[in-house]
């Protein structure tokens, strides 16, 4: 009578092969300072590449290659820039973005209202990051684009954010007391902005702002008011956890208010 055999005994100390859970991590870190190695830039070459993010040539070679394929990267000659498909994730990530969907409508107002280019930004460490970016023809003279980031201290909106989140400089008891903050000739030469924090102070790490030539700008009431007034609905917006458009009543107000060209023709 033919019987099987018992199965071998499974030794617990028979050294089990590990998951190597460090690799996914480790290739996404390298592709994560290869893409990053363009903040600034608008083209690198593989040696570039390599000297910004300290990957071995070969290695960074390969990772260039696949992200070409993948379209996050394109390549013409020598030389990589970053490709389509980052732009329609970027562009697509925007507008998912809550603080980028209650903002809309309000943005397009303030604009029409000013006729100033109106940014929106938020706030990411020492930096403000451009989330949005409205302005016709005179948003080809103001050298800002959407992702783009800037020092917090060298705008208006970043002043305006860290008066609001603690800061203490001179100046920014002012800017808590008043709602907003002003800057002339700071990033951009020639150029001012008003900026008003959405949310009230330490919550707010969004902010709203016109600029425009100094000789367009009236710092009072007939273009700050309109810029509190636009980071309010906002606030109220994201409050409301919907995207909603400005109330009747607001657009009113809004429309009391002076228009570009009327404030233009006072000066």
């Amino acid at each position: 009578m033919t019987t099987l055999a018992d199965p071998a005994p499974i030794s617990c100390d028979r050294p089990v092969t590990p998951v190597n859970d460090a690799a996914p991590t480790a290739v996404l870190d390298r592709l994560s300072l290869v893409l990053e190695a363009f903040a600034g830039r608008e083209t690198l070459s593989l040696a570039e590449v390599v000297v910004r993010t300290g990957v071995p040539r070969s290695s960074a070679h390969r990772m260039l290659d696949r992200l070409v394929a993948m379209r996050w990267l394109r390549r013409q000659g020598r030389d990589y820039s970053l490709g389509i498909r980052l732009v329609e994730l970027g562009s697509l990530a925007v507008h998912q973005d809550r603080v980028h969907s209650a903002s809309a409508d309000h943005l397009h107002h303030l604009y029409r209202i000013t006729g100033m280019v109106v940014h929106l930004a938020v706030l990411d460490g020492d930096d403000i990051v451009y989330l949005d970016k409205i302005g016709g023809r005179l948003a080809a003279h103001v050298p800002t684009r959407v992702g783009g980031r800037l020092p917090a201290e060298r705008t208006a909106l970043g002043n305006a954010l860290l008066a609001f989140n603690g800061r203490n400089l001179p100046g920014d008891a002012l800017v808590r007391e008043r709602g907003f903050a002003t800057h002339r000739d700071g990033a951009l030469r020639g150029f001012g902005c008003i900026a008003a924090p959405i949310g009230p102070a330490g919550e707010a790490t969004t902010a709203v702002s016109i600029c425009g030539p100094l000789r367009d700008m009236a710092f009072d009431h007939r273009m700050t008011s309109p810029v509190q007034l636009a980071a309010g609905a906002i606030w109220r917006s994201l409050s409301a956890g919907v995207r909603v458009t400005p109330t009747l009543q607001r657009r009113d107000l809004l429309r009391s208010l002076p228009t570009a060209a009327s404030v233009l023709s006072e000066g």
